[in-house]
């Protein structure tokens, strides 16, 4: 045991928390409830160590909020559907449930023997149909409000997965996954109008300031993006040729009338020079004259391949397309051409921009790329006065613009919630009865999951699910063959926890309200920053248009959040391309669960990324070891009661007497530092209360102080050591306890009590030298500065007597204790 806690020590805890439902929510009304959540993990392969740091910090956060007399409910789960799954399924010729539920089994196993104190009872798993049957219900829900539709689109499309992709999940133009180019097609699509949301999702922020990171506040409003401004209208130029649109060019329509613009500067109107259009919008085919298709064809394909954030970086030289058309100037009258440029996106405001080099540094480049004017610095009095000017002329209006975009949803992809609607060639698209959900997968697997430019649920092997009879007219008609992106399953799975249990899950209904009436919002969310857009922001979403609909009381899921860093190695992203990566399971068997939680916990604060190959789990091991040999040493001195009364009689001033001073500290001083998330400085201070009690003990007693008190103070001092340990390194902590002759298990103990007469602060006696040699003494209080204790020293006589006719070069001062003035003698110029 001198390494720490063994595996079966591991094993025989795990046992006794199970048995005992040590972890288990009581939901009784006993106790406050702290709904604590963290952002569930992905089962690919076992855990890796981006888990065991959030999971190390989010277990501190729950043990102590269960010290501290709360009922918490520590659920856990698993985002169990998507895309990897389904590759593995295609190469190893079987079904993506296979893959998925080994890699559960295996995370799980290794969540359990990691010590983390999570409510087994409440776990979930997104794949399974008692799951998604109430994402298809959700999603039923939000088309009944008109807040779900399809609509043809331009899409992210990866060649080699033949699926579309999110925005987030293309980096640097490629598939986040295998690495391909992705372009951009035009597909029919299911949307969520998470837009009609845009200013709740914005102003409800407010009430998160301080709660949240202020850099993930200010990411999610950056991506909703909300401008205000004026719509600004530009008459197109008449002419009696033909429009490219009107020839079959991509994305074409119509030939409109004028072209509108959303402006935050309609002040700058006067040095308009140029529009620019998105070459990739419907806009461009429209108003592309027939000599100018084959160029913004070209153009087209090219902007097409590029990604969204490599068009729009502001550095990046923007590719340019005349189209011959022209616009009219709304105040001026001039006559200004219409260009197909890189920059503008057909997702963003109109698909349109005016181009105003004078005051827009992109908009300089632009015109001085494609030998456009730079136009004038000219601008009217203000904005206000813009918007009334273009009002009164019927050119303008005020409005007000948003980054936001509707969420895409829809996935051509077999693992995942199918889209649970049908086509009706006589009653169109027919949402199924909530009675006949979930939709379930049809049993696919191989070869059948290959990626041939459409869903694997439109392919033969999948004929006879998708052939259905209406659930309206009762004609033949067809399953829709899209599944739903995984984002929708995890919009809203910190609301079933609410309803999970040992009574499991219920059938009717996704979870009831009167559980999430209690439960939310979760006190606490803890994970990665990468989701600090998009998760969020979908799951803040759902909950507004829950609230909306009469299921939960609040608007915002989560009260408080906590990102955690990053897990680098050789200060580097973890990665098995680049070598570099640490399995967890290896780091468990050779260190202990207890050693590699303080060593993570202890690395730095838990926003601070964490570097592995900084971080010394042999070392915490050792210190488990000195826990486990301190309560040996206090059980072989005996009494196991009344210790606390014991203590309380040491003698002031005496070993014992220190040693519970510094017990009732290290108690005090750890609770404002776990409430302001400081968990490594409570680790170094349980430290050190480890060597005081250990001194203490081996020194004993002095001459004529009592024995019984003192060892009274010692075994106070490690019944401490084992509470708080308890946090960071649970089966040290319940091994020690157990040790020390307590029941367990020591996560029941309560947190310990201050008294706060130990906390006075006493008078300490500083030795004042000059030169090394004292020159006087002083009292002052024990918890004096640098500052108070350097001018207190130079006061002195003794101080002023021995400086006389030196130079004093420069003062150290090692508060409470020490203070040495250097000198050196003065030289005078003769």
């Amino acid at each position: 045991m001198l390494g720490g806690p063994t595996r079966e020590v591991e094993d025989r805890w795990q046992r006794y928390w199970a048995e005992h439902g040590t972890f288990r929510a009581r939901d009784d009304g006993a106790r406050p409830r702290r709904y604590l959540l963290t952002m569930f993990p992905y089962p690919s392969g076992d855990l890796h160590m981006g888990h065991a740091e959030v999971f190390a910090l989010e277990d501190v956060v729950a043990r102590y909020w269960r010290l501290r007399g709360a009922d918490v409910l520590n659920p856990i789960g698993w985002d169990s559907f998507g895309l990897p799954a389904e590759n593995a399924a295609i190469r190893r010729g079987e079904h993506p449930a296979v893959f998925t539920e080994t890699n559960i089994a295996t995370q799980a196993g290794t969540a359990r023997r990691y010590g983390v104190s999570f409510d087994w009872s409440r776990r979930l798993e997104t794949h399974r149909p008692e799951y998604y049957r109430w994402t298809q219900w959700l999603f039923l829900r939000l088309l009944d409000r008109g807040l779900a539709y399809r609509a043809t689109a331009p899409v992210n499309w990866c060649p080699t997965d033949r699926t579309v992709l999110a925005n987030e999940q293309v980096v640097g133009g490629r598939c986040e996954r295998c690495g391909a180019v992705v372009v951009r097609r035009e597909l029919t699509q299911w949307f969520v109008r998470v837009t009609a949301y845009a200013d709740r999702l914005l102003d409800d922020m407010d009430a998160l300031e301080g709660a949240w990171p202020a850099r993930v506040l200010t990411m999610q409003r950056n991506w909703v993006g909300r401008s205000t401004g004026a719509r600004v209208r530009f008459a197109v130029v008449p002419d009696d040729g033909p429009r490219a649109g009107e020839v079959g060019s991509p994305g074409a329509g119509a030939r409109p009338d004028y072209v509108e613009v959303f402006t935050t500067r309609p002040d700058t109107l006067p040095g308009v020079t140029f529009v620019a259009v998105a070459p990739d919008g419907p806009l461009a085919g429209a108003l592309c004259a027939p000599e100018r298709a084959d160029a913004l064809a070209r153009h087209r394909e090219a902007a097409l391949a590029s990604g969204e954030i490599e068009r729009t970086n502001a550095q990046r030289p923007s590719a340019g397309t005349f189209l011959g058309a022209w616009v009219r100037h709304p105040v001026t009258g001039e006559r200004l051409p219409v260009w197909a440029a890189d920059h503008v996106l057909p997702g963003y405001g109109t698909g349109a921009v005016m181009g105003v080099p004078a005051h827009d540094d992109r908009d300089a480049r632009f015109a001085a790329a494609h030998g456009l004017p730079a136009g004038s610095g000219e601008t009217w009095a203000g904005v206000e006065e813009a918007v009334a000017r273009l009002e009164a002329d019927g050119t303008g209006e005020r409005a007000t613009s948003y980054r936001l975009r509707d969420w895409l949803v829809s996935r051509q992809r077999y693992w995942g919630a199918p889209v649970p609607v049908v086509h009706c060639p006589g009653c169109g698209v027919v949402p199924v009865p909530d009675d006949e959900l979930p939709v379930r997968l049809p049993d696919l697997a191989g070869d059948d999951l290959l990626p041939r430019g459409r869903s694997p649920l439109a392919s033969p092997a999948a004929d006879a699910w998708r052939r259905v009879a209406c659930p309206r007219c009762g004609g033949d008609a067809e399953r829709d063959p899209d599944t739903l992106d995984t984002f929708v399953d995890s919009s809203w799975y910190f609301l079933r926890y609410c309803s999970l249990g040992d009574d499991g899950p219920p059938d009717d209904v996704p979870f009831r309200p009167e559980d999430a009436r209690r439960w939310m919002p979760a006190a606490q969310y803890v994970g990665g920053v990468e989701h600090a857009i998009l998760h969020l922001l979908y799951s803040r979403f759902v909950t507004k248009f829950l609230h909306d609909e009469g299921w939960v009381d609040v608007v915002e899921p989560f009260a408080t959040l906590l990102n955690q860093g990053q897990v680098l190695h050789g200060g580097r992203a973890m990665s098995k391309s680049l070598g570099n990566g640490v399995d967890l399971g290896e780091q468990l068997d050779r260190y202990g669960a207890d050693a590699v939680r303080l060593a993570m916990v202890f690395a730095g604060p838990p926003q601070d990324d964490v570097d592995w190959a900084d971080v010394d789990p042999a070392t915490m091991r050792r210190f488990c070891a000195r826990v486990l040999r301190l309560a040996d040493t206090v059980a072989a001195a005996g009494r196991t009661t009344s210790h606390t009364e014991e203590a309380g009689a040491v003698v002031p001033g005496s070993r014992g007497h220190a040693l519970r001073r510094a017990t009732h500290r290290t108690v005090h001083d750890a609770q404002d530092l776990l409430d302001r998330g400081a968990f490594n400085v409570v680790v170094a201070r349980v430290m050190e209360l480890v060597t005081a009690a250990r001194r203490a003990a081996d020194a004993g007693p002095a001459p004529g102080e009592p024995a019984a008190p003192h060892a009274a103070a010692v075994r106070e001092a490690a019944e401490t050591v084992a509470v708080l340990l308890g946090l960071f390194a649970p089966y040290t902590a319940e091994e020690a306890w157990q040790r020390l002759g307590r029941e367990p298990s020591v996560a029941d103990a309560g947190w310990p009590a201050v008294d706060a007469a130990l906390l006075a602060v006493d008078e300490v006696e500083a030795a004042v030298q000059v030169d090394g040699k004292v020159r006087a003494r002083v009292r002052v209080p024990a918890d004096v500065d640098d500052a108070v204790l350097r001018d207190l020293a130079l006061a002195t006589g003794g101080v002023a007597r021995a400086t006389d006719g030196r130079e004093v070069v420069r003062v150290v001062v090692r508060a409470p204790r020490v203070v040495n003035v250097v000198t050196r003698p003065v030289t005078t110029t003769p």
